[in-house]
């Protein structure tokens, strides 16, 4: 079976998960997968000092892009992977794996995946959302409070710290790398039909 990966990048808040969720849904689980690049965060809880503190969540040297590069090559072959299971409260990596067989379509959903080369390159189709700064921090604030037991504090201090200059290093300049850009709702559902006639049986 020909394994197709779609690369979904953007800043953190930028509406590129709800983008891959639509055309997950779009396609079907029968033929479509989701891989989220936050699985593959290293074991952190050695170093976490507290919400908001040093460890910079955002910089690529955070996440096992090696192993995330690994897996996309064994699906591009036909083989089943174990994606790893990181805990955003204890900052660790879990014992469980998530298997995941070769599908027809593989979606790959993260902030940096652009900016790595050795992941990029098993892109078929690359994906940048384009979103505002004040919307992308006003989205994650939401997500983190009522999702990762974060707090307000923590949230603003990591994003003026951190997720602010960390996406304008690696995230908005490997925008240069995606085969579509967009930047609003109607490029999105646009976007979700042209890549979804692709794959009708």
């Amino acid at each position: 079976m020909s394994c197709t990966i779609i690369g979904v990048a953007g800043g953190s808040g930028s509406g590129k998960t709800y983008l891959a969720r639509a055309l997950h849904q779009k396609l079907g689980d029968k033929i479509s997968a989701i891989i989220y690049q936050d699985n593959y965060y290293i074991d952190q809880s050695a170093r976490f000092d507290h919400d908001g503190g040093s460890v910079n969540f955002d910089h690529p040297d955070s996440l096992d892009f090696d192993l995330l590069a690994v897996h996309l090559d064994n699906l591009k072959n036909g083989n089943v992977i174990e994606i790893p299971v990181y805990d955003f409260v204890t900052h660790t990596r879990q014992a469980k794996t998530i298997k995941q067989k070769p599908q027809k379509v593989i979606l790959v959903d993260g902030i940096l995946l652009l900016s790595q080369p050795h992941v990029r390159k098993h892109f078929d189709i690359s994906i940048f959302v384009d979103t505002t700064e004040q919307l992308r921090f006003e989205r994650r604030l939401k997500r983190d409070v009522e999702e990762r037991g974060r707090t307000p504090e923590g949230v603003k201090a990591q994003f003026e710290k951190q997720v602010k200059p960390m996406h304008d290093q690696f995230v908005q300049p490997s925008m240069e790398h995606a085969d579509h850009i967009i930047c609003d709702l109607a490029g999105f559902d646009l976007l979700i039909e042209k890549i979804s006639d692709q794959f009708k049986d």
